[in-house]
C-alpha cells in the first residue's frame, strides 16, 4: 500500500489546478446546458495510483459487500438487476489519504459552483461509495439515483480503470438525458470525474462488464430537499412504531 510519505511527496509536486475557474467555466455551464460533464487526468498518474492501490486492496480483503437496490426497508440484493460490490467510507480511515485528498478537491468544485447550480443549496454530501463490478457480465440496470426527492443534486463519480477499452471489456454508463433524443456514453476510464444531477433529468446505467471494474462515487445534497427528507423519514419512523404499539395491545 502507498505510504503517506509517499503520497505527500506527490501531492507536494503536483501543480494545483485552478479549481475555481474549472468549476465556473466549464462544470456549471456544462451542467445547465446538457446536465452532465466529466474531467480528465484529474488526480494525475502518481496520486491516481494511490487511490487505486487503496480501492483494489479493499476488493482483494473482502471489505466490499453486494450492492442493494433502494425501495425496501434494509434494501435488497438482485444480482441481475444490479452487480456491483461496494463498501461506504468517509476517508479518513486508515490508509485513506489519497481518497480524503480525492474528495477533498471534488469537494471544492463543488463549493466553487456555489450559488449557480440553479436552487440548490449544497451544504453536505454522502460518504464515498467505493463499487466494483467484477466482471462476471453484470451490471447496473436503468435507474435514476433520486426519483423521489430524497436530497441528492449532484452525483460524481471517480474511475479508476487502466487501459479500459470497452469495446471489449464494456462497463460503459449511459445516460439518457431527459427529454433529448440522443444517449451519452462515458468509459470508465482511470482518472476520469464525471459530475450529473442526480434527478430524473439523467436516468441512466452501466452496462455489463466483462472486466473488473472499479469506481467512486459521491452525492451532493441539496439543503432544503435534504431536510425535508429526514423529515418525512422521521414522520414514517414515528408511524410505524405507534403502529407496532397499537398491534401488540
Amino acid at each position: 500500500m502507498a505510504s503517506r510519505a509517499l503520497l505527500w511527496h506527490a501531492c507536494r509536486g503536483l501543480p494545483i489546478p485552478d479549481l475555481e475557474k474549472i468549476a465556473l467555466d466549464y462544470i456549471v455551464p456544462c451542467l445547465h446546458d446538457i446536465g452532465f460533464c466529466y474531467l480528465d487526468n484529474f488526480l494525475g498518474e502518481v496520486v491516481g495510483d494511490c487511490v487505486l492501490e487503496r480501492v483494489k486492496q479493499m476488493h482483494y480483503s473482502g471489505e466490499l459487500q453486494d450492492g442493494q437496490l433502494a425501495g425496501q426497508r434494509h434494501g435488497i440484493a438482485r444480482r441481475h438487476l444490479r452487480g456491483d460490490q461496494i463498501k461506504w467510507i468517509g476517508g479518513t480511515e486508515e490508509g485513506c489519504e489519497a481518497i480524503n485528498f480525492l474528495l477533498s478537491l471534488i469537494d471544492r468544485l463543488v463549493m466553487y459552483c456555489g450559488t449557480r447550480l440553479g436552487n440548490y443549496y449544497v451544504k453536505e454530501r454522502s460518504k464515498a461509495m467505493v463499487a466494483c463490478y467484477p466482471g462476471n457480465g453484470t451490471g447496473y440496470v436503468r435507474h435514476v439515483d433520486n426519483p423521489n426527492g430524497d436530497g441528492r443534486c449532484i452525483t460524481c463519480i471517480y474511475y479508476l480503470n487502466k487501459n479500459w477499452d470497452s469495446k471489449l471489456h464494456g462497463g460503459i454508463l449511459r445516460i439518457f438525458p431527459e427529454g433529448k433524443s440522443y444517449v451519452a456514453d462515458v468509459e470508465p476510464i482511470f482518472d476520469r470525474l464525471l459530475f450529473f444531477w442526480s434527478d430524473r433529468r439523467n436516468p441512466h446505467e452501466v452496462q455489463p462488464s466483462y472486466a473488473t471494474r472499479y469506481a467512486m462515487t459521491v452525492w451532493y445534497f441539496d439543503a432544503e430537499e435534504r431536510a425535508e427528507a429526514k423529515k418525512k423519514f422521521r414522520n414514517l419512523t414515528d408511524a410505524g412504531k405507534r403502529e407496532a404499539t397499537l398491534n401488540e395491545d
